[in-house]
C-alpha cells in the first residue's frame, strides 16, 4: 500500500474509532486480518505508528479512548454468531463496541504504544486466568456428603486466608504471587496490597482474581505456592511463603523460601541471592476460628 500516504491511513483509522478502539498487538494477528479486503493496512509497524498518532491526536483534542485487544479468532466467531459480514468496517466497529464492555481494555493515557500494549496483553492474560479459574470452580459441583457448593466453599476459604495473611503482615509495599499447577498450564495471579501509613491500597479486580486462583488450588489440592514480598523504606525486603494444600496453607521455613527464590524454576540451577533481602518464615495465621479446612466427612 505504498501509494497510500500517512494522512489517508489516519483518516481510515479515525473511522474505526468508536470510543474504544481495537488494536492488533502482534504480527500474527495482523496477518490474520489482512485476508479481509476492507482491512486496508499491509504493514504492522506502520499500522501501529498511525494508531499511536490517532490516539495522541484524540488525547490532545480532549477525547478519551479506551484501547482493547482485538483478537481475529474471537472476531470471526462473533461475526458467525451474529450473522455479520466479517469483511466489513461496520462489523469491526460492532465487535469493538462489544469489547468495550466484555473484553480486556486499558485507557489510553498518553504513553507510547510500545509501553501501553504490554499492559493490555497483561490485562488480557489476567482476565483469561480469572475466567478459566472461575470455570474450574463452577465445575466442582456439590459435596456428595453435605451438598455444599465446593467452589463457593473454596472461594470463602481463600478469602479468609488472604485476609489473615494481610492482617498479620508487616506494613509496607506488599507484592503477593499465587501459582497453581494444572493442565494445560499453571495459573498465576498477582496482588498488590500496599499498607502505608495505616491505609490499605487494594485493587478489587486483582483481589478477586487472586482469591479465585488460590481457591482453585485449595479445592483441587493442586501443587502450588503463595509468596509475599514486603518492602519498607530503610529496611531489607521481607520474603515469606506458603505451600498450597487442600483447603489450607502450609508455611515455608526461611530456608525453603531462600531455596525457592534462589533456584531457577526451569533449569534447577542456583541463582545468587538478592542483597538486602531477608527470607523469613511467615507469622502464624491464627486459624482456630476460621472456616472448615476441608470436607473430611
Amino acid at each position: 500500500m505504498a501509494s497510500t500516504d500517512h494522512r489517508t491511513l489516519r483518516r481510515v483509522l479515525r473511522r474505526e474509532i468508536t470510543g474504544t478502539i481495537g488494536v492488533l498487538t502482534d504480527e500474527h494477528d495482523f496477518r490474520a486480518m489482512r485476508r479481509y479486503r476492507s482491512f486496508v493496512f499491509d504493514d504492522h509497524t506502520i499500522y501501529l505508528q498511525q494508531m499511536e498518532a490517532v490516539l495522541r491526536t484524540r488525547a490532545l483534542q480532549g477525547g478519551h479512548t479506551t484501547v482493547a485487544l482485538f483478537d481475529p479468532a474471537d472476531y470471526a466467531d462473533f461475526c458467525e454468531r451474529t450473522g455479520l459480514d466479517p469483511d466489513s468496517r461496520t462489523s469491526r466497529n460492532r465487535f469493538t463496541a462489544e469489547l468495550a464492555s466484555t473484553g480486556p481494555t486499558v485507557p489510553y493515557d498518553g504513553r507510547p504504544l510500545a509501553d501501553l500494549l504490554p499492559t493490555l496483553v497483561d490485562e488480557a492474560v489476567r482476565q483469561a486466568t480469572w475466567e478459566y479459574a472461575t470455570t474450574l470452580l463452577a465445575r466442582l459441583g456439590a459435596c456428595v456428603s453435605c451438598g455444599e457448593d465446593l467452589g463457593r466453599a473454596a472461594f470463602t476459604r481463600a478469602s479468609h486466608l488472604l485476609v489473615r495473611i494481610l492482617d498479620t503482615a508487616p506494613p509496607g509495599e506488599r507484592h503477593l504471587v499465587c501459582s497453581v499447577a494444572g493442565a494445560p498450564e499453571t495459573l498465576v495471579a498477582v496482588l498488590h496490597a500496599d499498607d502505608l501509613s495505616g491505609h490499605m491500597e487494594l485493587d478489587k479486580s486483582e483481589a478477586l482474581e487472586f482469591t479465585t486462583v488460590l481457591a482453585v488450588g485449595l479445592a483441587t489440592a493442586s501443587p502450588g505456592g503463595l509468596v509475599m514480598r514486603t518492602s519498607t523504606p530503610g529496611t531489607p525486603d521481607r520474603v515469606q511463603g506458603w505451600r498450597v494444600r487442600a483447603y489450607g496453607l502450609e508455611p515455608l521455613t526461611a530456608g525453603e523460601v531462600f531455596d525457592a527464590y534462589c533456584t531457577d524454576a526451569e533449569s534447577g540451577d542456583l541463582i545468587a541471592p538478592e542483597s538486602n533481602v531477608d527470607y523469613c518464615e511467615p507469622p502464624d495465621l491464627g486459624e482456630e476460628g476460621g472456616p472448615s479446612r476441608a470436607h473430611d466427612h
